[in-house]
């Protein structure tokens, strides 16, 4: 008798076609779910592969529109960056997927869901507080820190020799000696050979950018124009070629920021789970938006108001990171940052060239630049007397300050 349904995040790999076979075993009726989220994927092959695995239903969902719009906007308007340097390509993409996989447990009426995320990383926390916000009575299978599994299963030779009793096809290519996650936003690499932080990145790591030592000996000028901090279209100023929909826009700016070997970094960070881990993110799109809406975002932006949204970026790409997207703390921020993008519109011109992104200039219907105010040639408004209030204030704080350190040194 089936101990009832369960919704498999899966991937087509061996590790989830294991986890399926695995779960018939223990006595489940198996739902999979794959998530089209910009990877290159034989999604039919999968498919196929689930159905002679007994899967009972096999859902392939199409995503990619919506993680750009429900998922990678708000976080280019809130220009969310985690310590300063990973732009997040993994940690917005778990929401999207898991999002979906709920929808699909609660229309099929499933008590449990199941994903292949290991006990170590994040991504089992991403996954599971979206499952508990969104089905708060869902049960959920972690094979990964389940003993039972996790004993019998110690590594890959342990997976490959029950795939191999099981009739579960196995990879017939070596395995490369690192893993890899791949999305419309980044492709991550890390763990095997990178788990050493001093060794090199392999020159064939990277699938989404070329080197930028072999990018083309000319840049590509582009032109972005946004709205309420989003970018609403995209044109190559010399080709004269656009782009308009969400989809096509970042596609057009990874296939770009790729040829120009843009948004590589190899990084240690700190994961939620009290670890230090490296690694390896190729972003291009990403990249050439995070610089182009940090741009416009000044601009247009009053100071006080950035100085307080620059803080609810770095706070959202903390919740973010760890897992909190549906947390009401993190849709507070989110709507905070939301409505901070308002007047945040107008087109940002910049060069993509040799792994790197130039900005060229910019213009906004809604800018606070004032040209003549500036301008050092033109008094206009401006008067020169005004500054005295600004130094003698910060005159008398910095002389207290340096006068009470000279006399605790004085005391020693």
């Amino acid at each position: 008798m089936s101990k009832g349904t369960v919704v498999l995040a899966y991937s087509g790999g061996l590790d989830t076609s294991c986890i399926l076979v695995w779960l018939k075993e223990e006595g489940y009726d198996v739902i999979t779910y794959l998530a089209n989220i910009g990877q290159e994927e034989d999604f039919d092959a999968a498919k196929k592969k689930a159905e002679s695995l007994g899967a009972k239903k096999v859902f392939i969902e199409d995503l990619r529109a919506e993680f750009v719009e429900d998922f990678i906007w708000p976080s280019v308007q809130a220009n969310a960056i985690y310590e300063d340097r990973y732009l997040l390509g993994t940690s917005v993409a778990r929401p999207c997927i898991a999002r979906r996989q709920i929808q699909i447990a609660r229309q099929e009426g499933a008590q449990y869901v199941s994903h292949g995320a290991t006990g170590k990383g994040n991504d089992q926390i991403r996954f599971e507080l979206t499952c508990y916000a969104l089905y708060p009575e869902v049960e959920i299978i972690a094979p990964w820190r389940i003993p039972e599994f996790y004993n019998r299963f110690r590594g890959r030779k342990d997976l490959m020799e029950y795939a191999e009793n099981h009739g579960i096809p196995v990879p017939v290519t070596p395995k490369a000696p690192w893993s890899m996650d791949a999305n419309l936003m980044h492709i991550s690499y890390e763990s095997g050979i990178l788990e050493n932080p001093k060794s090199h990145a392999p020159v064939d790591l990277y699938l989404m950018t070329k080197s930028p030592e072999d990018a083309p000996n000319s840049p590509d000028v582009l032109e972005i124009e946004f709205k309420k901090g989003v970018p609403i279209k995209v044109t190559h100023v010399k080709e004269g070629k656009s782009k308009d929909t969400p989809l096509d826009i970042f596609s057009y700016l990874n296939e770009i920021g790729g040829k120009h070997g843009v948004g590589r970094i190899d990084i240690v960070e700190n994961r939620f789970i009290g670890m230090k881990s490296r690694g390896i993110y190729e972003t291009p799109g990403g990249t050439i938006l995070y610089q182009a809406h940090l741009d416009i975002e000044t601009f247009t932006m009053d100071r006080e108001v950035r100085r307080i949204k620059q803080g609810l970026g770095v706070k959202f790409a903390e919740m973010l990171y760890n897992g909190f997207w549906y947390s009401p703390e993190c849709e507070f921020v989110r709507h905070c940052i939301d409505k901070s993008q308002e007047n945040v519109e107008g087109k940002v011109q910049l060069s993509v060239f040799k792994g790197q992104v130039y900005i060229l200039g910019r213009e906004s219907p809604k800018s606070l630049y004032n040209e003549e105010l500036v301008s050092m040639d033109v008094q206009g408004d401006y008067d020169p007397c005004d500054a005295s209030g600004f130094i003698k204030i910060n005159a008398v704080r910095l002389r207290e300050h340096h006068r009470l350190q000279g006399e605790a040194r004085s005391k020693h």
